[in-house]
């Protein structure tokens, strides 16, 4: 059997991005990589019941009331027992620190729904970042993959994809279309291209 590597999704939310995945996956398309697990850091996350849906293990480590410390021990751990090698964040809301993303060094990407670097960086986070395009009045935005390291959206760029800023364009309806037409497209096939790079590289 070919090998995959193996990979393990972090959620906060609704998990649109991680559906993305799944359909992908489901397409056939992502050959080089396995979905073995999705955490969430909050109870209750609809995340979760996209993973359970199509038989995915699933895990809940809650970041209220630890420390940095603990919260990513708890993380680590998960992803040691799936013998995780690459991690997507998709809609994760908690920071990483360094000693964690030097750990899974070039094996952590990350989708930001702007076109990095603008509207990027600490503070810069689902709708605040469409706000933000709208109130500054640039005519393209967009979506960025990324490896994740300890600067917020600092890592190196993995795939880009530009998406049209329409004249009567509510934040709300820009974030739809830059989902629909830019992150969903671009993070499972980043996801399939780092697969594919560390296969080749063995």
């Amino acid at each position: 059997m070919k090998r995959l590597i193996n990979v393990a999704v972090l959620v906060s939310g609704g998990g649109t991005n991680l559906q993305a995945i799944i359909d992908y996956a489901a397409e056939g398309n992502l050959k080089s990589g396995n979905l073995v697990k999705v955490i969430s850091s909050k109870e209750g996350a609809y995340a979760l019941e996209r993973a359970k849906s199509v038989d995915v293990k699933t895990a809940v480590v809650t970041r209220k009331g630890k420390t940095q410390e603990e919260f990513e021990s708890g993380l680590i751990k998960e992803l040691e027992e799936c013998n995780a090698e690459v991690i997507v964040l998709a809609g994760f809301m908690c920071i990483l620190s360094k000693d964690f993303t030097d750990r899974y060094k070039d094996r952590i990407i990350n989708v930001h729904p702007s076109l990095i670097p603008s509207f990027c960086g600490e503070g810069f986070y689902g709708l605040k970042v469409h706000e933000a395009a709208l109130a500054y009045g640039v005519k393209v935005t967009g979506a960025t993959v990324h490896f994740v390291n300890e600067i917020p959206d600092g890592g190196k760029i993995i795939m880009q994809r530009a998406v049209k800023i329409k004249e009567n364009d509510t934040p709300e309806a820009l974030q739809k279309r830059v989902m629909e037409q830019a992150e969903w497209k671009i993070l499972p096939t980043s996801l399939e291209q780092v697969c594919k790079s560390l296969l080749k590289g063995e």
